[in-house]
């Protein structure tokens, strides 16, 4: 019976046993912009028959569905589970031990010092208590009090400075020990971590030795691109440092493993989209059919900005001021200055928030200290208002936008009296005659109504009858969204405390051509810039760049190649010592109206001066408004040297200035519109 007993006592102790528990080590981190992939090591020794077997000290923030587990020769796998431990804590920071020490150390010097200090206190009182001179004890001469007052003066003071100096060294302590305080703040800012554990069951056919590998996707970690661009000298090639600022707080620190950066993201929806067939039917004379595509992706969220600055302008480059700038979510946010400057402090989110009246709505993740936006027109942010019927639409209106809309039908019957047709407007330009096939329906991003008040505010009498806007597609982005590696040779440690470690990835040398910059109608100062091509090749990501020309840092930009398209233009500074000035001449003797209309006639005169000891290369930039509406003419446009693009109104001087030489360009253009209204020039 006592044998059956122990038996049964032992027999946990044998079953626990096959519980095998195994460390493993990480040996290669493949790290993306969001995200990393992690794969371990380990060494199993697995006896025939059926085995489980616990592998520890895993991070505890796996996603699960991502681990995948390999060389496992002829060994099955008859079952796997993560779980968390919440009872094994991670260990602390591999120096709490010496700072805690130190601490400690410094504590009783401390103690020391103020024992010392108790000593000059006492014996302060004792010469206090024993100073007074009674002439009943003792007859003394006016040469011995002399003596004693000194000695009791000199000691005191003596005392006095001693205490002194000691407080300073018991401050200076204190500091220290406040000191190594935060430091151990900072080193285990969070409890003790819970530690991940893997379960597998084996099944073996022989005994057999596996070197497992262990692999599986974490979050808290990424990688943010960031770059030094180095000019020696004008004509000089750009030496381009392309380098990762990689971050983790996955709960463990990644020990001289080999690192592999991605530009992929695995967090990104990869599936590719169904196409499928579209059937007409009547609706609604104002139903919206039309919803904007999936954009593509490409900016990475930085975890290290603190503190955003930029410049927000419209479409043709002026500064907008008024603009809402938001971390969305939360309620921090500025408005743009007069000169669409903003600057922002982020403590929390991720995104930010561009928003302005009649323009579209921009969010971007904050991938940087400096995020300039360009904003674009959106006649989305009006207001719909759905018509609920107060007669009917024109039989002509219905075969105007038949087809060429769709999704917008419209009721047409003999029987039913004629009404005028809304106002269509396209992309800002009121359309009088729209004919069927004016606009293929896939260049149609959205369709909105306005009726009412709503129409007549922003149209005037034009909207009486309703106003229908058409926003066409607008694309300024490709797609470029890549998957390259980047295998960094050298191995390294990056610890599971969110800090930064810097990777060079590469440095490249590229041919570069330089030039001055100048658009004093936008910015009055002259800008260096250097421009190059066939950057597409190096991969480059949207992320910050110091700069650095002559051996001087110049200042950071944004590299952004996802809004370049052939030539990738920086800017290396401003140089003070070229002057552009851009002035309205006052031609008092024009006509100033003309019938029902109002005429203005402009004439500008702008003057570069370079006064460098060096030749110079100079674009000078300027512009003629381009009308969008057919009541404002734009006539008697004189460009004389500049190179016009009609299309955009751009005019450009391309001038090479000679040492101290002055340089003198003019252009003219004449504004006709109706009296009573205006215009903003």
């Amino acid at each position: 019976m006592r044998k059956i007993i122990q038996i049964v006592f032992v027999l946990p102790y044998f079953v626990f046993a096959n519980d095998l528990k195994i460390p493993s080590k990480i040996k290669e981190v493949t790290v993306y912009l969001s995200g990393a992939q992690i794969t371990r090591n380990a060494t199993c020794n697995l006896e025939s028959g059926t085995s489980e077997v616990v592998f520890t000290g895993l991070s505890h923030k796996i996603e699960e569905s991502s681990i995948q587990v390999s060389g496992l020769q002829a060994v099955s796998i008859l079952s796997m589970s993560y779980d968390i431990n919440y009872l094994d804590k991670s260990e602390s920071h591999p120096k709490t031990a010496l700072w805690e020490n130190e601490i400690e150390r410094i504590t009783s010097e401390v103690t020391f010092l103020r024992n010392q200090i108790v000593g000059l206190e006492e014996e302060e009182k004792v010469i206090t208590t024993n100073r007074l001179v009674s002439a009943d004890n003792q007859a003394l001469d006016l040469q011995k009090i002399k003596e004693i007052s000194q000695y009791y003066r000199e000691r005191i003071t003596a005392i006095k400075n001693e205490i002194f100096k000691v407080n300073l060294k018991i401050n200076q302590f204190n500091k220290d020990i406040r000191d190594i305080q935060n430091q151990l703040v900072e080193a285990n800012n969070s409890p003790a971590l819970p530690q991940g554990e893997l379960t597998l069951k084996f099944d073996a056919p022989i005994d057999t030795s596996l070197n497992i590998k262990l692999s599986y996707l974490v979050q808290d970690a990424g990688w943010i691109p960031n770059y030094d661009i180095k000019s020696k000298a004008l004509n000089a090639p750009l030496n381009l440092a392309y380098k990762a600022n990689v971050y983790q707080k996955t709960g463990k620190d990644w020990n001289n493993v080999n690192v592999t950066l991605s530009t992929g993201n695995p967090t990104y929806n990869v599936s590719k989209p169904n196409l499928e067939a579209k059937y007409l039917n009547f609706t609604s004379r104002y139903a919206n059919r039309y919803t904007n595509k999936t954009k593509k992706k490409g900016y990475a969220y930085n975890p290290t900005v603190r503190k955003i600055v930029g410049t927000v302008t419209d479409e043709s480059g002026e500064p907008l001021p008024g603009v809402n700038v938001v971390v969305k979510g939360t309620t921090n946010g500025v408005q743009t200055d007069f000169d669409g400057n903003y600057s922002l402090n982020v403590t929390s989110g991720q995104e930010l928030q561009f928003s302005y009246i009649g323009q579209k709505t921009t969010e971007l993740p904050i991938y940087s200290s400096i995020m300039n936006m360009r904003m674009e027109e959106d006649y989305e942010a009006l207001e719909e208002v759905v018509v609920t019927g107060y007669g009917s639409s024109s039989n002509d209106f219905s075969r105007n936008l038949s087809g060429s809309v769709s999704g917008v039908s419209v009721r047409g019957s003999s029987s039913v009296p004629k009404t005028p047709e809304p106002l269509v407007i396209v992309d800002g330009v009121p359309m009088k005659e729209f004919v069927e096939g004016d606009i293929d329906e896939s260049e149609i991003q959205n369709i909105e109504n306005l009726t009412g008040e709503n129409a007549t505010s922003i149209y005037g009498n034009r909207g009486n009858y309703g106003v229908m806007i058409i926003t066409t597609k607008k694309s300024t982005l490709k797609d470029d969204l890549t998957n390259t590696k980047f295998i960094i040779k050298k191995p390294y440690s990056i610890a599971s405390d969110g800090d930064i470690t810097a990777i060079e990835i590469n440095t490249f040398k590229m041919p570069a051509t330089y030039e001055y910059f100048a658009a004093p109608i936008i910015n009055e100062n002259v800008f260096l810039t250097a421009s190059f091509k066939d950057w597409e090749k190096y991969q480059l990501l949207p992320g910050e760049a110091s700069i650095y020309f002559e051996g001087t840092y110049a200042g950071k930009t944004t590299l952004d190649p996802y809004t370049v398209k052939k030539e990738m233009v920086l800017s290396l500074g401003i140089d003070p010592n070229i002057t552009v000035t851009r002035k309205q001449q006052r031609n008092f003797k024009s006509k100033s109206f003309t019938g029902s209309n109002r005429i203005l006639d402009r004439v500008y005169d702008l003057e570069v001066k370079n006064n460098k000891n060096t030749t110079i290369t100079l674009k000078l930039m300027d512009r003629i408004p381009k009308s969008q509406n057919k009541d404002i003419k734009v006539d008697d446009i004189e460009t004389f040297t500049a190179n016009y693009d009609k299309k955009k109104g751009l005019l450009t001087w391309v001038m090479n200035l000679a040492a101290k030489e002055n340089r003198k360009e003019q252009f003219s253009f004449q504004v006709k519109y109706p009296r009573g209204r205006y215009i903003s020039l």
